[in-house]
């Protein structure tokens, strides 16, 4: 048989034509004109996992859009891996920033250009293309499951109650996902650790319709100032957020822990210029790694009101909108904090208005165990795909499902991400390297290699 090396380099041509059929699909769960690409995403992805050795596929319904499931079990004893995955993507606005189509993906100096190219359709493709090596290879000697979901991108609402109806389907002994990053492609990291999060919308309402500002400036509340007064009393001078009880459930870092993540190497200099600012801004007392990773934090998401088009209109707009969200640690609970928000929201809003506040989507945060066997064994993958241990990091970034599958299933998940920042996932000319994709498709062979249980 032949080594990983020669099996992808035999067979790239195919593996590119296989991801690019995905990404052509424009499966965007947030917006209901594309309801119908959303089932044929699915159905892709059941023709491919057959076609890579899957033993069964098939599309599972939800509440909202469908579940892709497979198998190969080698025998009913051994022990099983599940491997997670999304084939929804974000929106692709605006449209005009892009340097060619975001679903007819092109190859330019070595990166493929599309929406889902990383995110997570080139990344689930890692997962793919490894599990086919090993059936093809005869050195799967556990079982292996895949759901792949639809709703990742919009917070997971239907996967829950799925996980809660099909336990014993979705049986394991460890998950594996692929959709994550890593510090610096010369700088391999494994994932141990994932920020949870709460969404809100807030509704700001004053007078009954739009008025003249001329003639009702300066007596009448203006619903954006009031929202934006609202917004500014969230966060202190110190950049703590304000809400009372909120850091009660924080976890702290750990000396040690502080210790290791100062030791990741950081050019703040580049981090600034890579997205153009001149200076940073966070809670008083802790770096940047901290802040965009182990800290909670608080950010306006959208605000909008009043008049936006061309041109000037001198009103006073009846009401003001935001959607605010809230980046939270381990230990604090999202319907907890959601709860807290809108509570001190209403305690401050003045009576002058009425104030909305509708909560969102929102999860836990997650932290897995580097003494966890599985853990060792995606340290081993990495060591063989890239020539160095990777380090161990927390990101910033929050997948809700995360500590749901650890509360429902019981078990606990390795994140095996391979995307980099310049990816530019969620943004207009996403990318995804091809030398990292061959690398990462290395990187999990050698895990189910090395796996223990």
């Amino acid at each position: 048989m032949q080594t990983v090396k020669e099996y992808i380099a035999a067979h790239e041509p195919r593996f590119l034509e296989e991801w690019f059929s995905l990404v052509r699909i424009p499966s965007i769960s947030a917006e209901p004109a594309h309801k119908s690409d959303m089932m044929v995403c699915a159905e892709r992805w059941r023709e491919l996992l057959l076609e890579a050795g899957a033993d069964k596929a098939c599309i599972m319904s939800s509440a909202g859009h469908p579940l892709v499931y497979a198998e190969r079990i080698v025998s009913p004893d051994a022990p099983t891996v599940l491997v997670y995955g999304h084939y929804d993507v974000m929106p692709v606005a605006p449209l005009e920033l892009w340097k060619s189509e975001p679903f007819e993906p092109e190859v330019r100096d070595g990166r493929v250009y599309a929406r889902g190219a990383d995110d997570d359709k080139g990344q689930s493709m890692i997962q793919l293309k490894a599990f086919e090596y090993l059936v093809r290879a005869n050195e799967l000697h556990h079982n292996v499951k895949f759901i792949f979901e639809g709703e990742e991108e919009i917070g997971s609402p239907s996967l829950n109650a799925f996980l809660q109806e099909n336990k014993e389907l979705l049986a394991c002994d460890v998950i594996l996902v692929s959709d994550t990053s890593m510090l610096a492609a010369e700088l391999p990291s494994l994932t141990i650790g994932l920020r949870g999060l709460a969404y809100w919308e807030i509704e700001v309402t004053g007078p009954n319709r739009d008025l003249h500002s001329g003639h009702f400036g300066g007596a009448v509340a203006n619903p954006i100032n009031i929202l934006c007064d609202l917004i500014a009393k969230m966060t202190d001078a110190d950049g703590r957020i304000t809400i009372p009880g909120f850091y009660d459930d924080v976890e702290e870092l750990s000396s040690d822990e502080r210790k290791m993540l100062a030791s990741i190497p950081f050019d703040e200099e580049k981090y600034k210029s890579a997205i153009d600012v001149k200076a940073l801004k966070g809670e008083a007392g802790y770096s940047t790694i901290e802040r965009n990773s182990c800290r909670p934090s608080f950010d306006v998401c959208g605000i909008w009101g009043g008049h936006t088009g061309e041109g000037s209109k001198t009103v006073l707009p009846s009401k003001a909108y935001a959607k605010v969200s809230c980046r939270l640690v381990p230990h604090q609970q999202h319907e907890k904090v959601s709860q807290m928000f809108m509570d001190y929201i209403n305690s401050i809003a003045p009576d002058c208005v009425r104030v909305k506040v509708t909560p969102m989507h929102g999860g836990e945060g997650y932290v897995c165990p580097i003494t966890l066997p599985a853990y060792k064994a995606a340290e081993l993958g990495f060591e063989k795909a890239f020539g160095k241990k990777p380090l161990a990091v927390r990101r910033g970034g929050s997948i809700p499902i995360i500590s749901d599958f650890e509360r429902i299933l019981g078990v606990k998940t390795i994140l095996m991400g391979f995307g980099l920042e310049s990816n530019a996932i969620h943004s207009p000319n996403e990318s995804f390297s091809l030398d990292m994709f061959r690398k990462g498709i290395e990187a999990v062979v050698e895990f189910h290699r090395n796996v223990k249980f």
